[in-house]
């Protein structure tokens, strides 16, 4: 009855996400075996939080102990009657904690040199909080402070994880009911463009999005070339030898080539093209783990020392977010369980995570086709997943337009360029952003991301 009363919603009610997931939570009175606390000074913030923080953790795996790890942040405008996000992360394996300092919450770090005391934090100007309440999640188990008593626990992907985020939201919004009535989105960058759909099957934004599919990698050849990277000649040789597919060579004239393009491209920040190429914020776990599908303490120690980059690189941030998590005060201050994490890492790299859906395209189709509101935007200069794949896509849906390409604006300049579908699909570039764009360019992402929670064009 519950999956059927969802379904239901999403033709009848596409906005309003909260009702389907009141629909799903209350008939099944899922036991909370849940921990919270409010947060109301932080080390290195200056005074009493301006905002509501609450961190806690959800199991969702009794067998295994599972425990996922949150940071809530109440909506500083309207809590009772303004949206609910769940936002989450890339990687895998990256912490929800990037979306409270890089992304769209409501800290940043004061860009300045570590000189062994804590790094400062300040509000962030254009926190998305201003307009929602939001939810950050470390998933999957393994990311952030999330963990697993038996190691077995650390052994899920693209399935099972959304699974777990599922059961998260269930648990949370039966410990907090107040919230049912409000609209409710999932966002996210990078990787989550892949899990969002496969979790709630419902998109209501995504930032420079993976799908999973070949197109993700295709379109770095096109995109190089577009921007000066790659030569006329070594593009004319990719496009006469590799037959369209630029991921899985077929004959050594087409390898040739783009061996050289890869040589070419390794010259720039695939992050985003014009900043310095700059070391890794975090080193790499010492082992492998993903060949060995395990996971124990040991094997996610870090490296020492930890490379520093200048505070010239965009990096530099992410180090000092890996001075400040590991810090004591810190974890005392978010109310971290002792003896379930070692040292914190921003994004670990060696879960044993496996990519188990190879597409997830299908899934955006079948919920915009549903009714459901979706906007995804690309930074322009990202050579990861260029705003060119992301476009391609799109188009692959077939979808008519119902807006022709224009620019969108902030103070009176281009912030990027927006098109509008039909079933309430809007795509949109960030000028100048990068891989996480809202990271890169918070200014036109707080203008973008007010505008379509609005309902207003961009």
């Amino acid at each position: 009855m519950a999956a059927h009363r969802v379904g239901r919603c999403m033709l009848l009610q596409p906005p309003r996400l909260a009702t389907c997931v009141l629909f799903l939570l209350l008939p099944l009175l899922l036991p909370c075996s849940a921990s919270s606390s409010v947060i109301t000074h932080l080390p290195g913030f200056h005074g009493r939080l301006p905002f509501h923080l609450e961190t806690g953790y959800v199991g969702v795996d009794e067998e295994t102990g599972t425990e996922l790890f949150y940071y809530f942040v109440e909506s500083e405008r309207s809590p009772s009657t303004g949206p609910v996000i769940l936002w989450l992360t890339g990687g895998p394996g990256c912490s929800g904690f990037s979306g409270v300092v890089f992304e769209v919450g409501p800290m940043k770090y004061v860009l300045e040199p570590y000189n062994g005391s804590l790094p400062r934090l300040v509000y962030n100007q254009y926190s998305w909080t201003q307009m929602a309440s939001i939810l950050f999640l470390d998933t999957p188990v393994g990311s952030g402070f999330s963990y697993a008593h038996d190691p077995k626990g650390y052994n899920v992907g693209d399935i099972s994880s959304s699974l777990q985020v599922v059961t998260f939201l269930k648990k949370w919004f039966n410990d907090h009911p107040r919230y049912l009535s409000n609209h409710f989105y999932v966002g996210g960058s990078s990787y989550a463009g892949k899990v969002i759909p496969i979790i709630m099957k419902f998109i209501s934004e995504v930032g420079n999005p993976i799908t999973g599919s070949k197109i993700d990698d295709n379109f770095k050849i096109p995109y190089s070339h577009g921007v000066g990277i790659i030569s006329d000649q070594l593009y004319e040789a990719a496009v006469a030898n590799c037959n369209g597919d630029y991921v899985t060579t077929t004959n050594e004239l087409c390898a040739k080539a783009l061996n050289a393009i890869d040589n070419l491209m390794s010259e720039v920040d695939y992050g985003n093209i014009l900043d310095d190429k700059c070391v890794r914020a975090t080193p790499k776990p010492i082992n492998e783990v993903s060949r060995s599908r395990s996971l124990q303490e040991d094997y996610i120690r870090l490296s020492e020392p930890t490379v520093r980059p200048t505070i010239n690189c965009f990096s530099y941030r992410y180090y000092l977010s890996f001075l400040w998590m590991n810090n004591n005060l810190t974890r005392e201050a978010l109310k971290i369980k002792k003896g379930t994490v070692g040292e914190w890492i921003r994004c670990k790299t060696g879960l044993p995570y496996v990519q188990d859906v190879a597409s997830s395209i299908k899934y955006h189709f079948d919920l915009t086709t549903g009714g459901y509101r979706a906007l995804v935007f690309s930074g322009d200069h990202d050579l990861i997943l260029p705003f060119l794949s992301t476009q391609a896509w799109i188009r692959s849906l077939n979808f008519s337009i119902v807006d022709e390409w224009r620019a969108w604006h902030v103070d009176g300049q281009a912030a990027g360029f927006t098109i509008l579908y039909a079933n309430n699909l809007t795509f949109a570039t960030v000028k100048g952003g990068g891989h996480t764009s809202i990271e890169t360019n918070p200014k036109q992402g707080f203008a973008m991301g007010k505008r379509w929670l609005d309902n207003k064009p961009l």
